[in-house]
């Protein structure tokens, strides 16, 4: 009786141990790891943010046009970890990139371009960045276009009161790129600290026309018309994020970095007019 005992608890065992170092590899059962999942580098959201508790606080520095789809996403992730708070700081890239060089504690960095993420990164503040998300610009004028805007053209008209990114800041350097692709020149009525303060000018009817990104059209709403800029004259960005070197929560930046890259971050990001690289 005691060796059929034993013999059954070995059994049970090994049945176990099987059983955890397949969840551990990810390796189907009696089979090699997916290939596919592999070479797509992305995560498995219900994997990822249930399989280990998160806690405490975690600090996202994101760009401005991320604002509404990050707070869907960061709750999201509160939802899969209730002892989790996830907290933003939204603001121009440029303005994110100073704040860390500058010593400010966070956990992860969400830029709008490239170049801010460079600058963070020489300075050894953040680990390997990642692309997760592209935009493209788009011209936004008040509801129903009383002024006619159709192209980059007509934002150089005399009539038109037009407000831009600052040059520092990465939607403002985007559109003077498109400008200067399409040969216009403009003299815009002010430059804003970032591309949502671009939109309120126009949402608030201070300006007649802005280039923002087509994401700050969606969110936009009815408040404002957008049009469409041709992809000879378009700029494309691509969003790259990463975890800060020290963050305090590693566990849940890692985390959230996964949920940005996952097919349910996927879907999120494409519906507030994101794209994925």
């Amino acid at each position: 009786m005691r060796v059929r005992l034993v013999t059954a608890l070995t059994v049970l065992a090994t049945l176990l141990l099987a059983v955890a170092c397949a969840g551990t590899t990810g390796r189907p059962e009696g089979g090699a790891a997916d290939p596919d999942a592999a070479d797509s580098g992305r995560a498995d959201a219900d994997t990822e943010t249930t399989s280990t508790p998160l806690r405490g606080e975690l600090l996202v520095f994101a760009a401005a046009s991320l604002t509404d789809v990050f707070e869907e996403l960061g709750s999201l992730l509160e939802d899969a970890h209730p002892e989790l708070t996830v907290t933003f700081n939204l603001a121009g890239s440029q303005t994110l990139a100073g704040q860390l060089v500058e010593g400010a504690p966070a956990d992860v960095f969400a830029s709008a371009s490239g170049t801010q993420m460079d600058a963070v990164a020489e300075e050894g503040l953040v680990d390997e960045p990642v692309p997760f998300a592209t935009n493209r610009l788009a011209i936004v004028v008040e509801p129903d276009n009383p002024l006619g805007i159709r192209t980059l053209d007509d934002l150089a008209r005399d009539d038109v009161v037009l407000v831009l990114a600052g040059e520092e800041v990465p939607a403002g350097q985007y559109a003077a790129q498109a400008l200067e692709q399409a040969g216009v020149e403009v003299s815009p009525a002010s430059l804003e600290v970032d591309v949502r303060a671009v939109l309120g000018k126009v949402v608030l009817g201070e300006a007649d026309a802005a280039i923002v990104y087509e994401s700050d059209v969606v969110v936009a709403g009815d408040t404002v018309q957008g049009i469409d800029i041709p992809d000879g004259d378009n700029v494309f960005a691509t969003y790259p994020v990463a975890t800060v070197t020290d963050a305090r929560n590693p566990d849940a930046a890692a985390a959230f970095v996964d949920l940005l890259r996952s097919p349910e971050g996927t879907e999120v990001l494409e519906r507030y007019g994101f794209g994925v690289p």
